[in-house]
């Protein structure tokens, strides 16, 4: 028996749009890998530099936190 027409077009529409979700969640997965591999890119151009400052503030820190005895 044949299905009415509002079912195969409902169907079809139910269809398409999960269809068009994946393609969307797909899109988004790769645009993030990408982002991911800019930033990551970005960092590892300057590896010394954030080692550099990490060690430069950390005694900063520390004479900043101390108090002169009296």
């Amino acid at each position: 028996m044949a299905q009415p027409y509002e079912e195969r077009n409902s169907a079809a529409k139910t269809r398409r749009q999960q269809e068009d979700q994946r393609r969307m969640e797909f899109r988004r997965a790769i645009e993030d890998r990408f982002e991911l591999r800019q930033l990551q890119a970005e960092i590892g151009d300057f590896p010394e530099d954030i080692a550099l400052n990490h060690w430069q503030a950390s005694p900063a820190v520390s004479r900043r936190s101390a108090q002169p005895a009296r």
